[in-house]
């Protein structure tokens, strides 16, 4: 089976547990709001093992909703239980060309992930490994290399976002 190539996709969630009997699944959704998944009627989900492992395959979403703090999805084909336990800890994404387009300047997470992260002066502070946020007034990059960093996504601080050499140039101390 052929699917999309990783370039193709964008993660935005997994199958993080069962709903119900009638299979029913949770999902742990990337997106902001959480139930902007469910925008989405045709997922790719990525599995870890069997005849679909390393690859992605094509589902439809058949109904979906918010149930208290979390999102609930039926998959179009997953009938019962036993079916929805077998896609416990599956990767969801959708197609890359799915997104909206952003504005000169505005990036998705994903594109950020997996950058360099290099001083103003130079200097090579590790990877941007994930974001995250912190509910204030900027997000934070996550940078690993000789040790873990949290650096502030800001205008302040970002000065310079290059995805085809895969380098953010930031303002930031090499000691914090």
């Amino acid at each position: 089976m052929s699917g999309p190539t990783a370039d193709e996709v964008v993660l935005m969630g997994r199958i993080d547990g069962l709903f119900g009997i009638k299979g029913w699944v949770k999902i742990y959704s990337y997106t902001r709001p959480r139930d902007a998944i469910l925008k989405h009627r045709s997922w790719y989900l990525k599995f870890a093992s069997g005849k679909d492992a390393d690859g992605w395959r094509e589902i439809e979403v058949a109904e979906g909703r918010m149930q208290r703090a979390g999102v609930v999805a039926r998959l179009k084909g997953v009938d019962d239980r036993d079916a929805a336990a077998a896609l416990v800890g599956v990767e969801i994404a959708i197609g890359r060309s799915e997104l909206p387009k952003l504005k000169r300047g505005e990036y998705y997470w994903a594109d950020l992930e997996g950058l360099k992260v290099v001083t103003l002066e130079g200097v090579e502070l590790g990877t941007i490994s994930n974001l995250f946020e912190t509910g204030g007034a900027n997000d934070v990059m996550v940078v690993r290399g000789d040790r873990e960093r949290l650096v502030p996504y800001t205008k302040h601080v970002v000065h310079e976002v290059d995805l085809k050499r895969g380098v953010i140039r930031v303002d930031w101390d090499k000691d914090f």
